[in-house]
């Protein structure tokens, strides 16, 4: 197996044990059905879109990154418990994710755009991203 591109992006069974201990330890499993989990999920989402609000043309929000961080770690934590609830394998549900989306004909290709037409360069005209097969 090559090595990752990026190996911070990894969530160890070890994280993945101790986010489930943390709330063993606390007996909220009782609490975490399906529908709660998504909404909170979604909840931890809009929180971290929220960093991004009002950001004008820095879009990356740079002095936001630590609440970008603690924000995205509470929608991985939602989606870990809400895939364990669910008895999702999340590796084989990512692949099995992918392997589909590759099966797609995307409407638009934006490979190499920004190349030709500048780092910074947008789309222009509304571009839907609905898929085809």
């Amino acid at each position: 197996m090559k090595p990752s591109k990026c190996e911070s992006l990894s969530i160890g069974v070890q994280t993945i044990d101790t986010i489930l201990k943390f709330r063993d330890d606390r007996e909220w499993k009782q609490f975490h059905n399906p529908k709660d989990l998504a909404i909170s999920l979604l909840l931890e989402a809009s929180e971290l879109l929220e960093c991004f609000q009002w950001s004008g043309a820095d879009t990356e929000v740079l002095k936001k990154r630590n609440a970008m961080k603690e924000e995205l770690s509470d929608v991985l934590i939602y989606a870990i418990l809400l895939a364990d609830r669910l008895n999702i394998d999340i590796e084989s549900a990512i692949e099995e994710k992918i392997e589909k989306n590759a099966t797609y004909i995307w409407p638009i290709s934006t490979a190499g755009f920004a190349e030709q037409n500048g780092r910074n360069a947008k789309l222009n005209g509304r571009i839907t991203f609905d898929y085809y097969r």
